[in-house]
């Protein structure tokens, strides 16, 4: 049987931390509001999550960066800033938007993906972010994940969590329906709903810290950093076998 497994991509296997120094620096003025850049970005990226999600569940797809890049103001606004256009510009918008394209990946990021390689584990990738950004993280953090295996949720027009996404993910790799595969995630809400379409689940807690398996459910491997979760999962589809 063919060794499978699908990352999730960005907050995954590419960290925020650039994005968040970049609003630092952008945007000084967030300071005299008593906002920090890191909880100002950690708004701006789940408010966006959240509308994305809800529109593709209503039937609206729309891409992930059009709805991120159009909810800055509100975020601000619900932040506490009664003028947002008062201390940011949409050139600021705009070079943010830009800065979010240069995350990096986390380290342990390529020697987790090396290792499922080594191990003769064929590895996939799953975003709901554009094609070209996340090869352009793969690019930059030597990943080995060939372009044709990256499925976007905007090539399948359905976003993360619905359970037809990873249904069609299913479909796109050719699996069976009693097939195994596994999905990795760093996002709690990521692999519950994977578990839930069939996959076997890896969750990293880098991210998130906290698995809150009474909220998300039971993986079948949880680790706190990814080249421990790729070993654990080499070592428990041993075990299996």
């Amino acid at each position: 049987m063919p060794k499978i497994i699908i990352f999730d991509i960005v907050g995954t296997l590419v960290s925020h931390e650039h994005f968040f120094t970049a609003i630092a620096e952008r945007l000084p003025g967030l300071s005299k509001h008593n906002l920090s850049a890191r909880l100002l970005g950690f708004a701006w990226l789940e408010c966006a999550e959240r509308e994305y999600t809800y529109l593709s569940l209503s039937g609206k797809y729309v891409p992930f960066a059009t709805v991120f890049e159009s909810l800055f103001w509100r975020v601000l606004h619900s932040a506490g800033v009664t003028e947002p256009r008062k201390i940011a510009t949409g050139e600021d918008v705009k070079a943010l938007m830009q800065e979010y394209q240069k995350c990096q990946v986390r380290p342990g990021a390529k020697q987790c993906i090396d290792t499922l390689r080594a191990n003769d584990w064929t590895v996939w990738a799953f975003t709901n972010g554009d094609r070209e950004r996340v090869e352009g993280y793969f690019h930059d953090g030597s990943i080995a994940i060939d372009a044709s295996h990256i499925i976007t949720c905007d090539e399948i027009g359905v976003g993360k969590p619905e359970l037809r996404a990873y249904k069609k993910v299913r479909e796109k790799i050719g699996l069976g329906k009693d097939e195994e595969a596994w999905f990795a995630a760093a996002h709690g809400w990521d692999v519950s709903a994977a578990g839930r379409s069939g996959f076997k689940t890896a969750y990293c807690t880098v991210l998130e810290k906290y698995e809150l398996e009474e909220v998300f459910g039971k993986s079948d491997v949880v680790a706190d950093g990814l080249v421990e979760m790729a070993e654990k999962v080499v070592g428990t589809a041993k075990d299996a076998a």
